[in-house]
């Protein structure tokens, strides 16, 4: 059982930076494969980024490539997400999710998921 706590989101203008940390509960967190997701007003939830158990494998989704960067720290059960150059259509409530297989992009890969953070990015 893994459980999952968001934090870091809030209002920022376009162009500014943001990040967001997940801590995670259990000794089992290196073990997961973690994601980011996002969700809009009206809209589905969407994958944002994923990273491997050992971080030798991340992925991110076209819309933030080269924006935003998914890390993980094992040792202190953290995963993050530097947003850099932020834009009003990054504005969404931001969950983080874990994984006992692979880190993939279906958001039905993933078995635990924490309440959310919101991200608003003003123009």
């Amino acid at each position: 059982q893994v459980q999952l706590v968001e934090s870091g989101g809030g209002l920022v203008q376009a162009g500014g930076s943001l990040r967001l940390s997940c801590a995670a509960s259990g000794r089992t967190f290196s073990s997961y494969g973690m994601g980011w997701f996002r969700q809009a007003p009206g809209k589905e939830r969407e994958f944002v980024a994923a990273i491997g158990w050992s971080s030798s494998l991340t992925s991110n989704t076209d819309s933030v490539k080269g924006r935003f960067t998914i890390s993980r720290d094992n040792a202190k059960n953290t995963v993050y997400l530097q947003m850099n150059s932020l834009k009003p259509e990054d504005t969404a409530v931001y969950y983080c999710a874990a994984s006992r297989g692979l880190a993939t992009r279906d958001k039905n890969n993933y078995a635990y998921w924490g309440q959310g953070t919101q991200v608003t990015v003003s123009s």
